[in-house]
């Protein structure tokens, strides 16, 4: 009965999760060819590159808090005072780091010279509280919230954008704000619907518990920066070689895997949870080694389908010509992302198990293998370089992050799902650049039947679970 307890929630709180992300994240990524038509290359460049640098200073300046207060908000989820001493102590010490950067930045923010630069005051800021604020919502094990959060903040970005890009025309400032008054009202949302001013109080902050807390969230900063390396330098030495133009077609690419990304993430979100909650089951092996590998069919399906029906849709998708070369990365970050997702889920884990320098390390590695890549090949390649160290940096982490686990759990992924993909990956990438109708018509319709075969159990379970649900008898 607990077994099917723990699935049945980890399915209930990823369909909770789901429900506030979906819609907004489909709605952003229909947005692209507005964007692609309205922004030129190097406005949607220069407006990734910022949002790039963003991701780069929340870490350095808040030291992951937000994932330290969700980890630890979950072990004292029936203690009131418990809740009450790590949500001050880490908004508290959050608020303080908040006048420390702005001091920091009215000293030395003179020294930067570009026109977007008071959105790293800003959309830093508005970041921060909008994310601890969402985590505090999930540490204490309200997803609902959490759902409702993300809804406002992603609905606000995408009416704010066409409102500010569309009818003012503000451009890349449109842009940026909309982020801002986004990430403020998500902010505002959850701090009152929570009602997180009961669990705000001064003489709640303690100084043993914020110890406990960078203990844990310090170690997450070089593993976040590792994850930046991996991200963001792909686009700084793109930008730095082959210009700020070429870095907005990058973007582009990427959005295509990116949406594959965020279906993961509604799904990681409650997996992390459950591991955490789980990890100590007598079965744990075999309860992870069923999740992950069933995400991974299900992942590595979704990747090849998007690159079996991207001949089709490409034109539809990015209207600017300017924008054409980003097809041929498509498939190098979609596959890329496949490795990205098998890193994600050994790396649960780690959070289980609040080891977050073994987080660290592993990511290190990664970040240091992407940069020699791109470094290497750039001036022979071209963009290519960006996508393929992307893709060697994943492969890399995911196998030593797989062998690493071991010490702790033993995980198995199926040899028969491995070599389908590979199956899969090789049939479908040559297709792909030859780009005859009738051959990708062939590789899709292949794509679509292999897919549904390896899923044919987890949309068998899905289906019992809706029947289940509007069955009168229920």
């Amino acid at each position: 009965m607990k077994n099917k307890n723990r699935e049945k929630q980890l399915v209930k709180n990823t369909a909770i999760v789901a429900v506030g992300q979906i819609c907004t994240k489909f709605i952003s990524f229909f947005l692209l060819p507005l964007y692609t038509a309205v922004l030129s290359t190097k406005e949607y460049g220069a407006v990734d590159l910022l949002n790039t640098y963003i991701s780069l200073i929340l870490p350095l300046v808040f030291l992951q808090m937000d994932q330290a207060i969700f980890r630890f908000l979950i072990d004292v989820r029936e203690d009131e005072d418990g809740k009450k001493r790590v949500a001050s102590t880490a908004l508290i010490t959050v608020t303080i780091q908040v006048i420390i950067y702005l001091l920091m930045f009215f000293i030395f923010g003179k020294f930067i010279h570009n026109e977007y630069k008071f959105f790293l005051v800003t959309n830093v800021i508005a970041s921060m509280y909008s994310s601890i604020l969402l985590q505090i919502s999930r540490g204490f094990g309200d997803n609902a919230t959490y759902s409702m959060g993300s809804l406002v903040s992603g609905a606000g970005t995408i009416a704010l954008n066409v409102l500010f890009i569309v009818v003012f025309k503000f451009g890349a400032y449109g842009m940026l704000m909309a982020t801002l008054i986004a990430n403020l009202l998500c902010a505002i949302f959850v701090f009152f619907r929570k009602k997180v001013y009961k669990y705000l109080k001064v003489s709640a902050f303690d100084k043993k518990q914020l110890s406990e807390l960078w203990r844990y969230s310090i170690p997450l900063v070089p593993n976040q920066l590792s994850w930046w390396i991996i991200n963001a330098s792909d686009r700084t030495i793109v930008t730095l070689f082959l210009g700020v133009a070429v870095n907005g077609i990058y973007s582009a690419s990427n959005k295509f895997s990116s949406i594959i990304i965020t279906f993961f993430n509604i799904f990681n979100i409650t997996w992390s949870e459950s591991a955490a909650l789980h990890f100590k089951d007598k079965d744990n092996s075999k309860y992870f080694s069923d999740v992950i590998n069933t995400t991974i069919k299900l992942f590595v399906s979704l990747c090849l389908i998007v690159i079996a029906i991207m001949p089709f849709v490409f034109k539809f998708m990015i209207t600017g010509s300017d924008y054409a070369s980003a097809y041929y990365q498509i498939p190098i970050l979609m596959i890329s992302t496949i490795f990205n997702i098998c890193v994600s889920l050994f790396g649960s884990v780690y959070v289980a198990l609040k080891k977050s320098k073994e987080i660290a390390k592993t990511s290190i590695y990664a970040a240091i293998i992407n940069i020699c890549v791109n470094l290497i090949l750039i001036k022979y390649i071209g963009l290519y370089a960006a996508s393929i160290s992307t893709l060697v940096s994943y492969f890399a982490m995911s196998i030593y992050r797989y062998i690493d686990v071991q010490k702790y759990i033993k995980l198995k992924v199926s040899k028969r799902i491995i070599l389908l993909s590979i199956i899969m990956i090789v049939i479908i990438l040559p297709i792909y650049y030859i780009r005859n109708i009738y051959l990708c018509i062939l590789g899709f319709v292949f794509c679509i039947v292999v897919s549904l075969l390896l899923n044919h159990k987890l949309i068998r379970s899905i289906f019992k679970v809706i029947k289940g649900k509007i069955s009168p008898s229920k």
